[in-house]
């Protein structure tokens, strides 16, 4: 059992894919420095945004459908493959590696934040388990994030439901995930650089392999629902008082340094 400890909790509205970001690091900056304590966030994204993982090429994105469809494109501070933002509900928490939750490599921490959203999860009725995990040489690695499931990631009837990634800096550790709570999730497609062909056997693959809340649930639920559902799984799962509260004036600096032209995040690198 953990020993118990207060985080702040910080639910945000809809924002660009650039800004989302932005705030995410800012959080984690302002953590490190001793600015903040650590925090759980909820967030979502407009207009929609096609985000790539920190090593991904940014020749997977097809530029012209991007800019046709209005969907940002912003390359995230953590690993993993390629995400469509839209109609999902978006998690991050920071927090320090000295934390007992985030102690060991970055799969094992998976593993201990994975407990607090399969709580929230199951209390809304899913039927979800953490993934074993697939391995792939980069060489086989696909563009698209829901693809494959990573150890210790949510899946729910064999399907990947949440997908999550991590980063860490400077002593501290963000872990941000995506939870797609309803539509189509091959739309990704339409906005990567894949032949006609290579498109129709993704949205296959997509099908087979990823679903959304409302699918695994069989009913549509609520960002705010399913909000205040993971946070109570968090909470419980890993001893904590969760204190509703906002960005600090640092933060919000910080946040706004990094999304400025010439930022991180103004475009994607």
């Amino acid at each position: 059992m953990y020993s118990p400890a207060t985080w702040r909790l910080v639910v945000h509205g809809a924002a660009p894919g650039a800004a989302n970001m932005a705030i995410d690091e800012a959080i984690l900056s302002a953590l490190v420095d001793g600015r903040v304590p650590p925090t759980l966030r909820f967030y979502a994204w407009a207009p929609p945004c096609l985000s790539l993982g920190r090593g991904q090429p940014a020749s997977d994105v097809d530029v012209a459908a991007c800019c046709a469809g209005g969907v940002n494109v912003v390359r995230r501070p953590t690993g993993g493959r390629a995400i469509f933002h839209i109609d999902e509900l978006t998690y991050s928490v920071a927090l320090l590696q000295s934390d007992l939750r985030a102690e060991g490599g970055v799969v094992e921490s998976y593993r201990r934040l994975s407990e607090g959203l399969l709580a929230g999860l199951r209390s809304l009725g899913v039927d979800a388990v953490q993934a074993a995990g697939q391995h792939r040489p980069s060489s086989e690695q696909k563009a698209i994030c829901f693809e494959t499931s990573s150890a210790y990631e949510i899946t729910a009837g064999g399907r990947k439901l949440v997908g999550s990634a991590q980063w860490r800096a400077r002593g501290g550790v963000l872990q941000h995930g995506s939870l797609p709570l309803c539509g189509d999730l091959s739309r990704i497609v339409s906005y990567l650089a894949l032949s006609d062909e290579q498109r129709a056997a993704e949205r296959c693959s997509l099908s087979a392999c990823a679903l959304t809340l409302e699918e695994a649930l069989g009913r549509p639920t609520s960002f705010e629902q399913t909000a205040v559902a993971l946070a109570a799984g968090l909470a419980s799962a890993l001893n904590l008082t969760l204190i509703p509260g906002t960005l600090t004036d640092y933060e919000r600096s910080l946040a706004v340094g990094l999304y400025a032209p010439g930022g991180r995040y103004a475009a994607l690198d």
